[in-house]
């Protein structure tokens, strides 16, 4: 038997780099959450005395917050449900009929250049449509996020889609079966793990997500999503960089507790669809 290689010592030095730099902002944001100004002027990188929870309270009694909340879970729940119901569906004709009609090849490497497409360069259109439209509100937002994902959304689906045999819908077609029922009952259930992997993807980019709102949501206190509300805590001569941290905390937490249950889930699914027959 080969004997296994050891990782070298620049291995592990560099995944201890690497853990150095993702632990760190993560250590500063919480340690700042939980200290008062006063000792925050003090030391930046010290420990709290203790767990001041004040910043916490004003962050939540502040007048915005829960309207924020609110207006975050709308967005970011109707944007994944739209990009759910739609790009699966256009991503199966693609994949069944890109290799008899020119049209749906055309029609993929059309939304794959939209991948390349920095946001900086579309930003601008993109609101004038959106002003044009009246579309510079939350629903017009979640709107613009289902729209944006369907480029990379139809990508990773489209490669998943065709390790599917098409031997499965063939049978139900001869059983009677129509197109539809046929995506939605054979087809849909077999792409659980990339519509979890999809989920996972999109939820956190709609959840955190900050200049795309910075330019369609600002004017009005009443659209601010968390990431606005968080950036709005700022004056003209002062940041309290306490509060903001808390804030930051506050809109990461559930995000993130809904990430490790998604994780699973997509774990299993990738499971569940490697053991097949």
């Amino acid at each position: 038997m080969a004997m296994k290689k050891k990782p070298s010592i620049f291995t592990y030095l560099f995944l201890i780099c690497g853990c150095v730099l993702i632990i760190f902002p993560m250590y500063l944001a919480i340690i700042t959450a939980f200290k008062p100004t006063e000792e925050l002027t003090k030391s930046i990188f010290a420990f709290p005395s203790s767990f001041y929870l004040g910043n916490f309270r004003e962050v939540i009694q502040k007048s915005g917050f829960l309207n924020s909340v609110v207006n975050t879970v709308f967005v970011t729940v109707v944007s994944c449900f739209g990009v759910i119901l739609v790009v699966p569906l256009v991503s199966y004709a693609i994949a069944r009929n890109m290799d008899k009609k020119r049209y749906y090849k055309y029609l993929y490497y059309f939304l794959l250049i939209g991948i390349f497409v920095p946001f900086q360069v579309k930003m601008m259109p993109l609101v004038q449509v959106m002003s044009n439209f009246n579309m510079l509100n939350v629903p017009g937002i979640a709107v613009v996020y289902v729209a944006s994902a369907v480029c990379e959304g139809v990508f990773l689906y489209v490669a998943f889609i065709h390790g599917v045999p098409g031997e499965l819908e063939e049978s139900a077609y001869m059983d009677g079966a129509g197109t539809f029922f046929t995506y939605w009952k054979i087809i849909f259930p077999l792409l659980k793990p990339m519509t979890a992997t999809v989920l996972i993807m999109d939820g956190l980019w709609f959840w955190n997500d900050f200049f795309l709102p910075l330019l369609a949501l600002n004017k009005t206190p009443d659209n601010y999503t968390l990431t606005l509300f968080v950036y709005n805590f700022k004056s003209q001569t002062t940041v309290n960089y306490s509060l903001i941290f808390a804030g930051l905390l506050l809109a990461m937490l559930p995000i993130m507790v809904l990430y490790v249950f998604l994780q699973k889930q997509i774990m299993g699914g990738l499971v569940n669809g490697a053991v097949k027959g």
